[in-house]
Formats: structure tokens, sequence, C-alpha cells
């Protein structure tokens, strides 16, 4: 998840971009950068680092130019340098593109371009679009970048601006957002509200594959058919914090709401559900290497833990292979017996955490395969080994993590199936239905976002309760541990997570009257055990509030409230079951008046033993 801005107006551009980066930075900072049209030149500043380092390098008042774009990165090609920043520019240098998203067929297009003499100065999939757009460039910006678009597959939302046509920037989106604002002899874009705020609270958003012509004094917008659309304008009345949130109250509940695009950036461009294939090129372990794994550590901490919990089920159902998930503290001091057919998988969201790093470098001691799920392109991890998958969730801010774990999973998924149909566990008939209904996910995710209302119902039902027992079973059981650090970790209610056939050796020692159980309850070969440590709660007084299919119409006899998630593939159904439990711990934390974005005593990346 990048920031794009663009401004074209009558003013100096270089201080309203810099200024618009700088509001756009919970969006990337791992590198940022400005092209400016000066007189008859673009003049292009980039940097590694953030925008205070792009700031520092700029004489703000000694560049004129009246039309400009910028953009502050957030890797997900190429390593954060300053040759993958962005702007990018064609060979003519007449042409400069910023991008936020995924090419998906950058590689075959580079390809071509390269063998017609194009020169590539980056590693980034965003270099192709300045190459295309100057080979279809004929005086016309608007129609190069129309030509362009019919080679491009994948996600985006791209600004473009041609020294030829110096007043005009011309701008397009494909499931990323964009938004304009209407100034008065000027006008903006931005890839959120927050960049553009201080200059103008007058927007209008962009949808799928229309293109916008910008100029200073209008806004012209067509649909992917070439036809006019008349854009309502509106009024942003959000103050600068609130903008940096997009109008949520909190950073974490915005983040839960960014999941079903999270999701869809980490499947874009590696599932191929014609040929039931996954396209997992960064994994680097060849068919012969994979075959020859005869077990497979995944280790992690805190919620990535339980993200690795799960893939060790996934790993064993799909790619039978034996699996295990170790918490990274107690992987690298302990006396684990490693060789070189072991795959070791660490987790980590920042890619910095110290424990997984260390765990990574003691399995990498015993000559290992070893491999990296992490969400930060040249974070510390990818320095110790040369296969990482990333997730692609982009920048999580709150400290509870929520749009990094369910891309974990998604990540987990793909892996499993790559590895399956390698080794042949898994056929393509089977393949398929998977990946079939990997594609719903992100629409799955927002159904459950639309109907969030009853799930804050359930929450402040039961948010005066000092205790909290999460149960599940198989795939369901590390939800259950997820779900109750969640709410323990921002409401700071005490909860514990239980395998539900664990009930009977001791647990419900702790059970009283009105504690309320979350259990989770979904249609797969462990349902009717479910019901029976569902009953054994009951029987007991507590309040049980069941995570159940859309479909279940027998659940309702024995709990207090369902929570439904829709219909899925039985191992897809946990990344639904953990959106909802985010949800119940972001409404009992809310309504408890706690800080839910920085909860006591904890940090976002643990960097330190």
């Amino acid at each position: 998840m990048c920031g794009i801005v663009g401004y074209v107006g009558n003013r100096n551009a270089t201080p309203i971009l810099i200024e618009s980066l700088e509001r756009l930075d919970y969006r990337g900072y791992d590198s940022a950068g400005i092209a400016v049209i000066d007189g008859c030149e673009v003049s292009l500043y980039k940097t590694a680092g953030s925008v205070g380092k792009l700031r520092q390098m700029i004489d703000l008042n000694k560049n004129g130019g009246c039309t400009g774009i910028g953009h502050t990165r957030w890797a997900t090609h190429g390593k954060p340098s300053r040759e993958n920043s962005h702007p990018h520019m064609g060979d003519k240098g007449i042409i400069a593109v910023v991008h936020n998203g995924i090419i998906e067929n950058y590689e075959e297009l580079k390809e071509e371009l390269i063998g017609r003499g194009h020169v590539f100065s980056s590693e980034t999939d965003t270099e192709v679009i300045p190459h295309l757009i100057e080979e279809n460039y004929g005086g016309d910006l608007e129609r190069a970048v129309a030509l362009t678009l019919e080679r491009l597959r994948g996600s985006y939302a791209i600004a473009v601006m041609c020294k030829d046509e110096p007043d005009k920037l011309v701008a397009t989106t494909k499931d990323m957002p964009l938004v304009l604002g209407i100034g008065n002899g000027e006008n903006y874009l931005a890839s959120d509200v927050p960049a553009m705020l201080k200059f103008t609270n007058k927007v209008s958003y962009m949808c799928d594959e229309e293109i916008a012509v910008i100029t200073s004094s209008s806004i012209c917008i067509k649909n992917g058919s070439g036809g006019s659309v008349d854009k309502k304008i509106e009024t942003v009345t959000w103050d600068a914090k609130a903008a940096e949130k997009a109008g949520y109250e909190h950073f974490m509940l915005k983040e839960i709401h960014e999941q079903p695009h999270a999701i869809r950036e980490t499947l874009s461009g590696r599932i191929s559900e014609l040929e039931a294939e996954i396209k997992l090129k960064e994994i680097g372990l060849t068919e012969r290497q994979i075959n020859s794994i005869s077990r497979v550590i995944i280790t992690a901490c805190g919620t990535s833990y339980y993200a690795a919990v799960l893939g060790r089920y996934l790993i064993e159902k799909i790619a039978r292979i034996p699996a295990e998930a170790m918490v990274s503290s107690e992987l690298r001091y302990g006396e684990l017996v490693l060789d070189e057919n072991t795959l070791v998988i660490a987790i980590t969201q920042s890619g910095e955490t110290a424990d997984t790093i260390a765990a990574l470098k003691e399995a990498k001691s015993h000559a290992c395969h070893t491999m990296a799920i992490a969400n930060v392109v040249g974070s510390g991890i990818t320095r110790h080994t040369n296969n990482v998958l990333y997730t692609r969730a982009g920048l999580e801010i709150c400290v509870a993590a929520t749009k990094s774990f369910t891309s974990q999973i998604v990540a987990l998924h793909l892996l499993a199936l790559q590895m399956g149909r390698v080794r042949g566990t898994i056929t393509p008939s089977q393949s398929k239905q998977i990946i079939t209904q990997l594609r719903k996910l992100p629409g799955q995710v927002m159904e459950i976002l639309e109907k969030s209302r009853g799930i804050e119902k359930v929450a402040v039902k039961y948010a005066a309760n000092e205790h909290y027992f999460f149960i599940g079973r198989g795939i369901n059981y590390p939800i259950a541990m997820e779900g109750a650090l969640k709410l323990k970790e921002i409401s700071y209610i005490h909860a514990e997570g239980y395998p539900a056939g664990e009930l009977k050796h001791g647990p419900l020692a702790l059970l009283t009257a009105g504690v309320p159980v979350v259990a989770i309850s979904t249609y797969d070969n462990t349902y009717d055990k479910m019901l029976s440590n569902i009953k054994e709660t009951k029987a007991r007084g507590a309040d049980v509030i069941a995570i159940a299919d859309e479909s279940d119409t027998n659940i309702e006899k024995y709990v207090d409230d369902v929570l439904r998630i829709p219909d899925t593939h039985e191992m897809l159904k946990p990344v639904l079951s953990a959106i909802v439990l985010q949800l119940l711990a972001y409404y009992t934390a809310r309504h408890l008046g706690c800080e839910v974005d920085r909860p006591r005593n904890l940090a976002k990346s643990v960097t330190v033993e």
C-alpha cells in the first residue's frame, strides 16, 4: 500500500507535493519521490527513506513548476532504494508515473520492452508503465494511457504527466483508492483524503477503470467505454486526525476494513483458477526440493504464531508433510533435531522480530531449507533467507494485528496448495475448488463488515465480564487462541483460548455462571463434538456465543448468541471467523473506553528479546 499525490495549478507544486506526502506517511515510508514539470524539463527527486529525508534534499522554493506528482512507497517489488523509488520515467524522459498496486504481468511486458531496446533502471513492476506510455504517445497523453491500460493486468492507481503537456495530469484506477480534489484554479489527486485536506475539502472518488484528465481549470472523467462521467462533488467534514484514518474512529477499525483489499493483493498474480495452479516464484524451492522435504517447522511470535499453528494444519492436510508450530523464542534456545530435509518457515509481519530472526538463523546453521512470510520488503529477515513470500497487506499502524494476520493465513494456504500440487497430494479438482473459494474471500469479508452492527451489540452485551473463554477444534483452535489474544490485548479482559476437547482436563474448573464462552462451531468433521462441548459449558451456566455458518439452522437451539460467517470451504472459514473475533474485540474495547490503537505495555514490532 503506497501513497500517491498530484497537483496542477498556478502555484509552486513542490511544497504542496511534499506536504501532501507527509500526510500519507502511514501508507508507506521506505522511500519517496516527486517529479515536477519546470519549464520544458521534468525535475525528478527521490530517495530511499522517509518523506522527511526527501524534504531535506529539495529547495522547496527554487523549483517553480506548477504541475507535479509524488509518491511514498510501501515496497512490493524490489527492495527500498533510490532506484526503486517512484516516480518512474521512460527512456525519453518525457513521461513520469507514480503507481500504487501490483502489475501482475510486468515480467512478460518488461521482457518484451527490453527486446525492443528499452532500458530499465529498477526492479519494480511499475517501470513498465512509463515505457509503454512513451511507445503509445503521439501527442495525446489520455489516449496513450488508455492504450497502455489494455496491456496491464492487476490492480493499480496510476498518475501520469508528460513534459509536452505541462498543464495536465492523467489518472486511472482499478481496485485501488484514488480521490480527486477540486480547488480554485488548481486541482489535486491522492490515494487518500488527508493528503489534500489542507488545500481543499471538495473531493470526488474515482471508480474502477475510469480515466481522469486533470488540468488547473477542469477535471474530465471518462468510463472504460470512453463515455463521460458526471461525478458528485462531496464536502469532507473530517478534521486532519480523522482524515488519516479515512473517517474511522481508530486505525484498528480502518485496518479491519482494509482486509478485503489486503487479501486480494496477497492473492494477486499468484493463483490461476483455470489451471488450478499456484504461482509462488518467491519461495525459491525446486520441485525436487519440495519432494525431499520430510518435516516442516513454522516459527513465529504473538499473532503470527497463531497463523503458524493454523499453517501446520494446512501443510499436513494438503501437502501431507509432518509439520509443527513453534514459538520463536523456544526454537532458538531448544535442542531441535534439524537437517537438510527440514523446511523452517518464519512468519513476521514487520520482518524485524528479534526472536524470529534468531530462530531462522539457528535453522540455517543446521543446513535446513528456510523461507519467510513477511509484510515488509527489505526488512531484517529478508537478509537471512532468499525465499520470502510477501503478504502485501500494506502498512499496519494499530499494535493489534488484523489484516496482517488474515493475509498470513491466505499466504499459508497458497504455500500449502503449491506444495501439495508438486507432491501430488491434492488433485487439480480439489485445488481448483479451494482456489475458487479463495477468490471469493474478499467479497465474503465485505459481507461480514457490512453486518458488523450485530457483532457490536453482542460485544456490548458481554463487555462487563472479567473473563472470557474461546474454544475451537482442529483448524479453528488457533483462531480461538487468536480471538482470546485480541480481546485481552486491547480490552484488558482476561481471556483464554482452548482446544474444546481439553475442557474436561482442567479449564472447566474456571468456568462459572455467566462467563461468556465463544465457540467457533463452523461445519467440519468436528461439528458434532463442538456441540457436545457447547452443552458442557451451558450445563455450568456459561453464556455461549457461537461463530457459525450462515446455513447452520441448528446452532441457535444450543447457544445464547450467534455470529455468522458466509459459507465457504472448511479450510477458509478461519479467515472469516478471525474477522468476526477482531470486531468483537474492537467493539468491546471501544465500549470500555480503552486505547484501542496503542494498548498499554505493548509495541508494534518486538525488535529485542
